[in-house]
Order: C-alpha cells, then structure tokens, then sequence
C-alpha cells in the first residue's frame, strides 16, 4: 500500500502528463482540422465535377474505348490491303502506323469534347507546345525525317547488304527512326537514320561477289589450272552462272602464281561458298598433282 506522502509526491505528476498529452491531441486535432479545411473544398469540387458531369466523363471513356478497338481494326485492315500492293516493307509500316495514329488522335478529341474540354483551346495549346517539344527533340525528329526520306527515295532496301560508317550487312528493317543491319554472325547493327543519310553508301544489292586467291607453282599448267577452277566453280549450286564468274592470273608473286577467283553468290551463300570453294580446290588440285607452294627461302653458303 502507497504511503498517503507518496500519493500526494505522484498525483501532481500524473495530472501533469496527463495535461501535456491532452495538450498534444489537442494541437494535433487542430492540425488536422486545419489541413482538412484546406484540402476538404478541392475534394467537394472534385466530386462534385465527377457527380455533375458524370454522364459526359461515362460517355468519353466509351468514345476511347470504342477508338482504341476501331484504331486496331483499321490497322489490321490496312495491314492486310496493302500486304496485296507493291509497296517496300517500310512504306506498309508507316501507312499502317499513320492509319491508326489518326484514329486514335480523333477518338481522343471526340472524347475531350464529350467530356465538356474546349477542344478548340486545347489544339492551339498543343500546337504551341509543340513547338517547344520540337526544339527538346531536335534529334528524335532529325532521325524521323532522315527515315522518311529513306522510305521514299529507296537508297536501298530490305533484304540489300550495304556498307556504311565502318560497318556492313544485310538490311533487316527500316523504321522510322532507325534502320537494323544483320551480320553474318546473326549479330544486329542499329542505325541512326540521321547517321544514314548524307553519307556515303556501298549497296551491294542482293547479291556479293567473293575475292579468293589461290597461289599454283610456276611450273604448274596454268590451261589445265584455271580450267580445274573454272569446273569447281560450275558444279558449285551457290555460285551464280549470271553473272559469269571471274578467274584469271593477278600476280606472279615470288613464289607462286597466284590466280583470283571472283565469282558472285546471293548474300546468304556467301559465307558458305567461300568455305566450299577453298575446299573443293584443294582437293581437286591434290588429285591432278597441281601443286600449291609454301614461302621458301634458299640460303648458299661461300667459302666453304
């Protein structure tokens, strides 16, 4: 049992902390009171916009939803037709893209003008806008039109191994920003379109020409020789019969004969026919005992 001196010791402490936390919810009740006075007015006008205007807003995000099936339909549809013209890869793409562009950019206008906005208002600040946004992507836009101007003036196109900026392969697309190169290495390149245009281009087309050069001894019949590579050439299915293979003598180097061996394949044979080729030759020279030399060097000794 607490003595009756040490009740009278605690009791004032205890309605001092009592008093203290009173004091506290009491501030903290006011500033919450003081913070919903400022935010309770925005809140009624939020819900009293979404209440009043209820229909309008339940009407716009039908208008989007009805656009965002209609844009897909039209894009497929559009798809689907110029599949059937003869029209580049990269121009289908761009009509498609432009096709569904535009309906959802007029879905969402119809809805801004269900909804109650000034559509009028909102289309001279987007163009204002615009202009700023045009001066922060000077680079996205540089590349757009350089892709355009690609689209149209066909410098080369899908399915072409070009060379460029150091680099070389086969094209695998054109968009509107940037255009991919394949390597033979199944690797991808990706190109700036800006980095493209201007600059200059080596385009093989569809098809490549092979450089390999193959070194005989200078005792070798060189009738016999280039008559043997000429046949490995003819029984080879990758290489092109137009145009004609080239094959000739391009150098008398020190210790061989060496005779180029040009001939053309399609862009995916290429890596293949070289292999073969090389093969082929050194089989068939092998068998007709035409000799291949190897760097020799002859040293004489004097004075005994």
């Amino acid at each position: 049992m607490l003595s009756a001196m040490a009740i009278r010791t605690f009791l004032p402490l205890g309605f001092s902390l009592t008093a203290i936390v009173a004091s506290a919810a009491e501030q903290i009740a006011g500033a919450a009171a003081e913070q919903a006075k400022q935010t309770t007015p925005i809140q009624d006008k939020i819900i009293s916009y979404v209440i009043d205007h209820s229909g309008k807003l339940i009407g716009a995000a039908v208008v989007v939803a009805i656009g965002l099936a209609v844009s897909r339909f039209v894009a497929n549809f559009a798809r689907r037709w110029l599949e059937k013209k003869p029209l580049e890869p990269p121009v289908r793409l761009l009509m498609v893209r432009v096709a569904r562009v535009t309906v959802l950019a007029v879905a969402l206008l119809i809805a801004l003008g269900t909804a109650g906005a000034d559509v009028t208002a909102l289309v001279a600040g987007l163009s204002v806008a615009g202009v700023g946004v045009g001066l922060a992507m000077q680079g996205v836009l540089s590349n757009l039109f350089a892709g355009l101007t690609i689209i149209f003036t066909k410098p080369f196109r899908v399915g072409e191994y070009i060379q460029l900026l150091g680099t070389e392969g086969q094209v695998d697309m054109i968009e509107l920003l940037s255009t991919t190169l394949r390597h033979g290495d199944l690797s991808r390149v990706v190109i700036p379109n800006r980095k493209i245009v201007g600059e200059i281009l080596h385009n093989y087309g569809t098809v490549r020409q092979l450089d390999l050069t193959v070194g005989v001894a200078y005792q070798s019949d060189l009738t016999e020789t280039l008559a043997t590579i000429r046949d490995i050439l003819s029984r080879n299915p990758r290489i092109l019969k137009d145009p004609a293979p080239v094959v000739g003598v391009t150098m008398l180097a020190d210790c061989s004969i060496n005779i180029a061996v040009k001939p053309w394949t399609t862009v995916a044979d290429c890596g293949p026919a070289k292999a073969e080729l090389y093969q082929a030759i050194v089989q068939r020279f092998r068998e007709r005992n035409i000799s291949i030399p190897f760097p020799q060097r002859e040293v004489r000794m004097l004075n005994g």
